[in-house]
């Protein structure tokens, strides 16, 4: 996911999912998880539900008119299908519908997935999580996932904090929104040679690469160190 936030699209996105006017969910949770999609640039957007599609779907649908990105649901069954093409209306066709086990599907189709939206109402709501976590989200480049009606269940309880280079906050919005950025999974190398003119010996340099997240942003910060070994130089007869 790219770091860089947009607050152009977050706006945008903001306000067009004010005039869709579905109010099915509480305002601010809809608005909050538009404006969060669009401002991160999404363009690969998963949301898992419990029931059928309704205003949180849309709330994606209008970040992607945003980023231009695709918006994917993941329902349980044709019950669910039917009611989601009901409740969408003419924004059916924005979104595309998948029926299956969610957990499978995010591991093995939608892997690159860099904004990933979870009812807590599902019946493992948190196997679903780790199954993104595990991935790292956005194909390993990092993602953010919101997990929605985490009140109900008392989800906040046990994942408000993440671990795994994740960053989770508790919003006491709507039923209790819990935001993770999940940090890439971009591997810190260390001890790598690089090696010049190594025939002779003469030089010998390692590096590693080192990410840090800020904390108040969320934005992944890339270094590479540089550690010259110390090498020798000798004088042959």
């Amino acid at each position: 996911m790219a770091c860089n936030w947009s607050a152009e699209n977050a706006t945008k996105a903001y306000l067009r999912t004010l005039k869709m006017g579905k109010r099915d969910k509480e305002p601010d949770v809809t608005e909050f998880i538009s404006a969060l999609s669009a401002g991160n640039s999404a363009q690969l957007m998963v949301e898992v539900c419990a029931g059928a599609a309704g205003a949180t779907t849309l709330a994606l649908v209008a970040a992607a008119h945003q980023t231009g990105g695709r918006v994917v649901c993941i329902l349980r069954g044709l019950e669910e299908l039917e009611s989601s093409e009901e409740a969408l209306g003419q924004n059916i066709d924005r979104v595309e519908f998948v029926i299956g086990d969610a957990q499978a599907l995010l591991i093995n189709c939608y892997k690159a997935a860099d904004f990933v939206l979870i009812d807590c109402n599902l019946d493992d709501p948190d196997s679903i999580f780790r199954a993104v976590q595990a991935e790292g989200g956005g194909g390993g480049g990092g993602a953010v996932v919101v997990r929605y009606n985490a009140f109900c269940r008392d989800s906040w309880r046990s994942n408000s904090s993440s671990g795994s280079g994740s960053n989770t906050h508790l919003l006491p919005i709507g039923e209790g929104l819990l935001v993770t950025r999940m940090a890439s999974k971009k591997m810190v190398k260390s001890n790598v040679g690089v090696n010049v003119n190594e025939r002779n010996g003469t030089t010998r340099e390692k590096s590693r690469w080192v990410v840090r997240i800020d904390k108040c942003t969320g934005e992944e910060h890339v270094f590479r160190i540089r550690s010259p070994s110390s090498h020798r130089e000798g004088i042959e007869a």
